[in-house]
């Protein structure tokens, strides 16, 4: 097949602008305020008047928590020694994850979530931003001050050589004439944003923490109005590539661009096997990272010590992949022990980079916010079901609403219903409410499911409400509002209390990370006559699967099963030779 030459042209995808129509940032207990929608509202906060006067009170003890955790983790272990004997620094490693895992379920809620988020930016042009916390009633997980470290070192480094500044300038001008740079003052990583929303969330953040290992700015093609469903994440500066890149056809760049890593290494363009590092004339003005999930076995050596050493010289790096590829980077021995650092919680990883990341615009968050006021927040629990199918038979199939009804009743995380039309005696105080949300692109199941707790009692005198924002009926590539609606209903699954979600489904892992919770996973349906035994799984981790990882020992230059190379890098249970990220102490084997 013949090989495309990228064209270095003046021009490209033009970023659009995001659209800031504010939303209310009340919850439940303020349903009833009557200050206009995207008003600032000081004096109507979400938290009620007596619980606010003692947060004063609580906030110290808040401080000095994580004093404590940043004290632990950062000081070298010290040795007490006490009468009976001495005490392993281990110890305290197993306190600071404690506390890391203890989160911030007490006291006020968290606007800047553990430290994650920086403080100071107009809270009017991303009100999601610091008011996401007061929706969550799950504990999140607490980032390490590593990673808090780290965040705000590359910040600076964002602002620093970020668009609208003089290093980016130069950094263009270099790329425009093709020219390499042996010791670059800036170096960067471009995400080309493309498919589904799922996939194009895992992606950015697969880049970013790349980019934060390797010291690169990170910069989002802003085609599928990435700029409209997403804030800003940096302060002070865009992660939107502007719209002159000289790199007019980069959107198109696929596993036969000739400047793609694979074909270079193919093509004996580029050796990452004979030592020194090349030249300056040796260098190419910029590599294509090609890892979506067609890439071949040059492309996949991304993922070895001696490649990244070579692509550490390279100034521009262009990188497309449909995946969540961080497992893979876990497994190149370079950024290992940096990685340990960052998240000694391992099957956290994605919950921090999403809840930095991906804040909801302004009108995103207006469809959050009020549809959670109106269907969820009086709800005593809040149940997701997120039902995606790959097969057009189990579009709406009745074996599949049996696979999903028996996944909650045998699961106990709904009341079964009674076959009579005898009503169970609510329990003493009356029965709990549990507000049950379906996310699918079609609205059958949802109305099987709403008319089945609708005609029948429940066993336990429960009451269960059942909802659906919307029913788009098939993926809609490239479709504003439609991206809108997926967006807002991954946002309001993370916020629910329990979640059960579809294997293989990019979105059911968005809303799972971001929500801090392991699902109960659905398996995927194999055939239309009887559906799966068991039909779902509690998932070992909350964490995304790579769907397709190389297998390839770097070390010794044969195949591998990575999916045994290190304890905390398993094969994913939807997807069996995929690598996902667990924690070795919660892991069931």
């Amino acid at each position: 097949m013949q090989q495309r030459k990228a064209k270095v042209v003046w021009g490209g995808a033009e970023s659009a602008a995001a659209q800031e129509i504010p939303a209310s940032s009340q919850l439940a207990m303020a349903h009833n305020s009557s200050w206009p929608e995207g008003e600032g509202a000081p004096e109507h906060s979400p938290v009620p008047r007596k619980k606010r006067l003692s947060l004063d009170e609580k906030r110290w003890n808040t401080v000095v928590n994580v004093m404590l955790v940043a004290f632990v983790m950062a000081v070298p272990p010290v040795v007490v020694v006490f009468a009976g004997g001495g005490i392993a620094p281990a110890v305290w490693i197993a306190a600071a994850k404690a506390q890391l895992r203890r989160g911030s379920g007490d006291g006020p809620p968290d606007r800047l979530l553990g430290g994650l988020l920086a403080d100071g930016l107009d809270e009017r042009t991303c009100r999601s931003r610091y008011e996401s916390s007061l929706y969550s009633r799950r504990p999140a997980r607490r980032p390490s001050p590593h990673l808090i470290a780290k965040l705000r070192r590359h910040e600076e480094l964002q602002r620093r050589c970020g668009p609208n500044t003089d290093a980016y300038s130069r950094a263009v001008q270099q790329l425009r004439a093709g020219k390499s740079v042996g010791s670059p003052e800036c170096k960067y990583v471009v995400s080309i944003s493309y498919r589904g929303l799922g996939n194009r969330i895992l992606a950015a953040a697969s880049a970013f923490l790349y980019a934060v290992l390797t010291d690169r700015v990170l910069l989002v093609d802003p085609s599928n109005d990435m700029g409209e469903l997403f804030c800003e994440p940096f302060p002070g500066t865009t992660w939107l590539l502007p719209r002159e890149f000289p790199l007019a056809s980069y959107t198109n760049f696929s596993i036969d661009t000739a400047e793609s890593y694979g074909n270079m290494l193919k093509n004996r363009v580029l050796r990452a096997d004979v030592p020194p590092p090349p030249t300056e004339t040796q260098l190419p003005a910029f590599v294509y990272l090609h890892l979506d999930h067609d890439y071949g076995d040059e492309d996949k050596m991304f993922f070895c010590d001696d490649d990244q050493r070579l692509l550490s010289s390279v100034q521009w790096l262009v990188m497309r992949t449909d995946m969540y590829t961080v497992p893979g980077l876990f497994l190149v021995a370079a950024f290992q022990e940096e990685l340990d650092v960052l998240f000694p919680e391992r099957d956290a990883v994605f919950h921090h980079l999403a809840r930095y990341l991906f804040h909801p615009t302004n009108r995103v968050w207006g469809l959050v916010t009020r549809y959670y006021r109106a269907y969820l927040a009086r709800a005593e629990l809040r149940l997701g079901v997120q039902v995606r199918n790959f097969d057009p038979w189990a579009q709406q199939s009745p074996v599949v609403l049996r696979q999903i009804t028996s996944c909650l009743w045998r699961e106990k995380l709904l009341p079964e219903v009674l076959d009579t039309e005898e009503h169970a005696v609510p329990a003493p105080g009356g029965a709990r409410t549990t507000a049950v949300l379906v996310t699918s692109l079609r609205s059958w199941y949802y109305e099987r499911i709403k008319g089945l707790y609708w005609d029948q009692a429940t066993a336990t005198g429960e009451d269960v409400s059942v909802h659906q924002p919307s029913h788009e009926g098939q993926q809609q590539y490239g479709k504003k509002s439609h991206d809108d609606r997926a967006w807002a209903e991954m946002y309001l699954l993370s916020l629910c209390d329990v979640l059960v979600t579809s294997g293989w489904s990019t979105f059911g892992y968005v809303a799972q990370g971001l929500g801090g919770m392991t699902p109960w996973v659905l398996h995927k349906p194999t055939n239309a006559t009887s559906p799966p035994d068991p039909p779902c799984f509690r998932d070992v981790s909350m964490e995304p699967c790579f769907h397709a990882p190389h297998v390839y020992d770097c070390k010794l230059k044969r195949g591998a099963d990575t999916g045994k190379m290190l304890p905390h890098v398993r094969n994913c249970e939807d997807v069996s030779w995929g690598l996902k990220l667990v924690d070795t102490k919660l892991y069931r084997s």
